[in-house]
C-alpha cells in the first residue's frame, strides 16, 4: 500500500480535462462579412463601361440603320410632301436610336399634323403613322374658305368638306391659328358637338342679343350664350329635338341648359319679354316656316319651356 502512494505522488496530480459542451450555432458569433476584394470591384466596372460601350456603338451603328419607313395616315394635298419629309428624316436614325424632335420638326410645316406614333421593326424598319387635325369649321373672310381644327389651327391646305359649319370673320387671320376671341369661342363650341348634330350645323356666329348662335340646315337657330358649358349645352339641345313639342320651332334657347326651351319666332333678347320669347309665349301660339330636323315630327311650338323627353 506504501509503495502505491509513493508511486502516486511520483506522478503528480492527476490533471482534470475539461469537456466543453458545443455551443448552439444560435449562440455563436458571427463571422465577419468578407468584404469584396478591390481587383473584383475594378473588374466589375471594366465589364459595365465595356457593356455600356458596346450598346453605345450597337445602338449607332449601321447593323441597325434605317432603310425601310413606312408611313401611313397622311392625306390631303399635302400627302406627298409630308411622307417625303418624314421618310428623309427616318432614314437618318437607327431602330434602336428614334429622335422624335426631329420627326416632328420634319412635318412643323404642315399644321394639319396633329401629331404622330412612331414604332420600330428590329433591325432596319419603322414605321410612322400621322395623326392628323380634324377640321371641324370652316372661317369665311374676303371670299377665302379655310378650314380650321377644334384647338384653332388653320389647314390653309386642306380641303374643305362642303358640310362644314362656317364661322364668318371680318379680317382675314394670319399665322397659323385663329387669334379672333369669338371665331375661337365658336370653333371651342363646334369642337365638342355631337357627330350627329355637327352635320347639321351650317353656321355659328356671334350676335350681341343671343351670344353664340348656331344655325341649323333646315332647322332652328340654336342660342348658346356665352360660351360656357358647352358640353351641358349640347346635351340640352339634342334632349329638346328628340322631344316632340319642339317640333317646327323657329330657335332653341340653351343659354340655360337646365331650362331649355324652344320657341316659334326669334325673340328680341333672351330676357325680353315680347310675345314668342320663351319666358312669355304660349303653347301653340304659332307654327315656324323650318322644318324640324331628323329625329323630331311636325308641330308647333309656341315658345315654352320644352321639357326634355325622359326628363
Amino acid at each position: 500500500m506504501i509503495d502505491a502512494v509513493l508511486e502516486r505522488l511520483q506522478r503528480g496530480p492527476r490533471s482534470r480535462s475539461r469537456t466543453r459542451s458545443p455551443r448552439s450555432p444560435l449562440l455563436a458569433r458571427p463571422g465577419r462579412r468578407r468584404r469584396p476584394r478591390p481587383r473584383v470591384l475594378l473588374a466589375l466596372a471594366g465589364l459595365l463601361l465595356l457593356l455600356a460601350g458596346a450598346w453605345m456603338w450597337l445602338r449607332d451603328s449601321s447593323l441597325v440603320a434605317v432603310n425601310r419607313v413606312m408611313v401611313t395616315g397622311a392625306s390631303g394635298a399635302d400627302a406627298g410632301q409630308i411622307r417625303s419629309a418624314l421618310i428623309v428624316a427616318g432614314r437618318n436614325m437607327t431602330t434602336l436610336d428614334v429622335h422624335m424632335d426631329q420627326l416632328q420638326s420634319a412635318v412643323a410645316p404642315f399644321p394639319v399634323v396633329k401629331a404622330l406614333r412612331v414604332s420600330t421593326q428590329f433591325p432596319h424598319g419603322m414605321r410612322i403613322r400621322v395623326i392628323e387635325q380634324i377640321p371641324v369649321a370652316a372661317v369665311v373672310v374676303a371670299g377665302r374658305t379655310i378650314a380650321v381644327a377644334g384647338d384653332g389651327t388653320l389647314l390653309h391646305d386642306a380641303v374643305v368638306p362642303q358640310n362644314l359649319p362656317t364661322i364668318p370673320l371680318s379680317v382675314p387671320p394670319g399665322g397659323t391659328h385663329l387669334t379672333d376671341p369669338r371665331a375661337m369661342a365658336a370653333v371651342a363650341l363646334l369642337a365638342v358637338a355631337p357627330d350627329q348634330l355637327l352635320t347639321h350645323v351650317s353656321q355659328v356666329q356671334s350676335t350681341s342679343a343671343h351670344g353664340l348662335v348656331a344655325s341649323l340646315r333646315n332647322g332652328p337657330s340654336i342660342y348658346f350664350g356665352d360660351s360656357g358649358r358647352p358640353h351641358a349645352k349640347w346635351a340640352a339641345v339634342t334632349a329638346v329635338l328628340a322631344n316632340p313639342g319642339s317640333a317646327g320651332a323657329a330657335y332653341i334657347d340653351v343659354n340655360d341648359p337646365e331650362r331649355p326651351a324652344a320657341g316659334s319666332s326669334a325673340p328680341a333678347s333672351t330676357a325680353g319679354g315680347a310675345a314668342g320669347s320663351t319666358a312669355t309665349a304660349s303653347a301653340g301660339a304659332g307654327s315656324a316656316s323650318s322644318a324640324p330636323v331628323s329625329g323630331t315630327s311636325s308641330g308647333s311650338a309656341g315658345g315654352a319651356s320644352v321639357t326634355p323627353a325622359g326628363g
